[in-house]
This record gives structure tokens, C-alpha cells and sequence, in this order.
């Protein structure tokens, strides 16, 4: 019995050897790494995640053809999102226009290890009555019918993240940084192609509760600030699941951080996560409220219809 204690000790110490020079090897590695060519190999390590990353501002976005478009939205995404550690603050503005229900949705909060925030543009390809918004699968805005967007995400300390462009789902994700959805503030603005569809767009506004003067219009363009606590209609379960993943996710940002201590900026972080433990790198990545099985079973009911 004590030598088979002898040997379990042994073949223990044996693994802690490796991993520590391992370990070491790694962090030389990264230390040793230019960073452009840092850069280029997260670009490469996120592109099939959907994903690129602003080396410059050390923040992770969305590209434009990115998978996730073939997915569209539905509100079951929302609804399911605290199951998938992500606890979210959620703006929906439905309007017509075009012969189209159009929605256009702001979110901000909580990805698991990310603090970050979301602009997607949605629409049908017909006109729906108000009882059909939560049960109906909108399309992505192609490339015709893109907006320009941007926005600034804050927290109550002042530190934000800032991002632009002409997107149909314009994000930007923060990692290792925890954050309460009501902290943040989104102040957000959206260009329209003509005032018919920015008309449209603020009658949504307003029956979402925004005021007049909430709204600032700069010619085509649309400014205004998404503050306010998310009301929603969920379940008691939901919101037990709110609050254990927030749990969950302040726990897991402490530990990336502790894991990648060695390192101080986010693209030495998760470099060095990714050649020593590349399955959380793998894990930390699923930054949206769904994922590829989401997205077949999509494919499956639109089969069907």
C-alpha cells in the first residue's frame, strides 16, 4: 500500500515538474512575441468564432460575416441567454417599415468572463401584429440594408469601451471584466437611409417608453442613452438563473485573471491561455446567447415550415 502512495506521490510530482516548466515555456513564448504578430494570431484564433480583435483597444467585436447571421434572431435567445451565463439588459424597438416589421435591438450587460454590448438589426419579410414579435424568427439586415451605428459603453467608474461602423450586429466585449447590467450605460446612435424609416424607428421608441426629449436628431442620425433596468416578464426560474450566473461569472473572471497572472494587457492574457489551457480559450469565446446547435435547429424548423 505505501509503495503504491510512493509511486501516485511520484507520478504527482512528476506532472507538477512538467506543467511548471511548461508553464515557464509558455510565458517566454508570449513575452517573446511582437505585437503585431500577436495581434494577427488572436485575429486568426477568433475569425471562425464570428469574432476579430481591435489590438489597439484591447476589446473583441463582431465581423460582418460573422456565422452567426445565418441564425437571425428570435426572442427565445433573450429569453434562454441567463442559462448561457449571460445576464443582459435588453432594449427591443419593433416599427414597419417598408412592407417589413423591423427590430432593432440594444443590449448591454454581462458574457460570462466579458462585460460588453450589442446593436442588432432584424427584420421580416412581412408585417406582423404585435402578438407575433416574441414568436416570430427575424433575418439579419443584409449588406443593402446595414446601418451606420456606434455606440459607448460606461460604467459607473467612467471607464468605457467605444466602437463604430456600418453592421447589421455591431458589439464590442471586455475581457476579464465583471459588471451588473444596471451599471452600464449605452449611449448609442444609428444613422437612417431616410426619414421614413428614422420616423418609424422613434413611433418604436416612444411605445418602448422614450420620450421626445430623451431623443437627439442630427439630421438622419438618432443619439440616445440606454440606461434603465431591463423590465421584463420572466419567471422566477429565470431570474434564479440570473443570479447564479452572475455568480458564476464573477467567479470565473477571478480566476482568469488569477490564471493569467503573469500577464498584464488582454492579448498577452489570452495567448497565454490559449497554448496552456486551450479548451477555456475555446470556452471563453461564446460571447452571444446562442451557439451553432441553436443555430441548426433553426435551419431544422425553417425545413419544416
Amino acid at each position: 500500500m505505501y509503495l503504491y502512495l510512493f509511486i501516485l506521490l511520484l507520478i504527482a510530482s512528476l506532472f507538477c515538474i512538467i506543467f511548471h516548466f511548461r508553464k515557464k515555456k509558455i510565458i517566454c513564448k508570449v513575452k517573446c512575441m511582437e505585437k503585431c504578430a500577436k495581434c494577427n494570431l488572436i485575429d486568426e484564433l477568433v475569425e471562425p468564432f464570428g469574432y476579430c480583435y481591435h489590438c489597439n483597444y484591447s476589446f473583441f467585436s463582431s465581423t460582418l460575416n460573422a456565422w452567426q447571421k445565418k441564425a437571425g434572431y428570435t426572442y427565445l435567445y433573450d429569453y434562454m441567454a441567463p442559462r448561457f451565463q449571460m445576464v443582459l439588459d435588453a432594449l427591443p424597438i419593433y416599427f414597419d417599415y417598408d412592407g417589413k416589421t423591423w427590430m432593432i435591438e440594444f443590449w448591454k450587460g454581462q458574457y460570462g468572463i466579458h462585460t460588453g454590448a450589442e446593436i442588432g438589426i432584424y427584420h421580416t419579410d412581412h408585417i406582423l401584429s404585435t402578438d407575433e414579435y416574441k414568436t416570430t424568427l427575424f433575418d439579419c439586415a443584409d449588406k443593402s440594408e446595414m446601418l451606420n451605428c456606434s455606440f459607448r459603453l460606461y460604467n459607473k467608474d467612467g471607464d468605457y469601451v467605444q466602437v463604430s461602423g456600418k453592421h447589421w450586429w455591431l458589439t464590442a466585449f471586455l475581457t476579464g471584466c465583471f459588471s451588473s447590467p444596471k451599471d452600464l450605460c449605452m449611449k448609442a446612435s444609428l444613422t437612417f437611409p431616410d426619414k421614413e424609416m428614422q420616423s418609424a424607428f422613434i413611433k418604436g421608441m416612444y411605445r418602448a417608453g422614450y420620450t421626445a426629449q430623451e431623443l437627439n436628431l442630427f439630421g438622419p442620425t438618432l443619439t440616445f442613452t440606454f440606461c434603465r433596468e431591463q423590465k421584463t416578464d420572466f419567471r422566477p426560474l429565470t431570474r434564479f438563473w440570473c443570479r447564479f450566473s452572475q455568480w458564476e461569472n464573477k467567479l470565473f473572471c477571478k480566476l482568469y485573471l488569477q490564471i493569467t497572472k503573469p500577464f498584464c494587457n488582454t492579448e498577452d492574457r489570452i495567448l497565454y491561455l490559449y497554448y496552456y489551457l486551450p479548451f477555456i480559450f475555446r470556452r471563453i469565446l461564446r460571447l452571444h446567447r446562442f451557439d451553432k446547435r441553436c443555430h441548426r435547429k433553426k435551419c431544422c424548423m425553417r425545413s419544416k415550415i
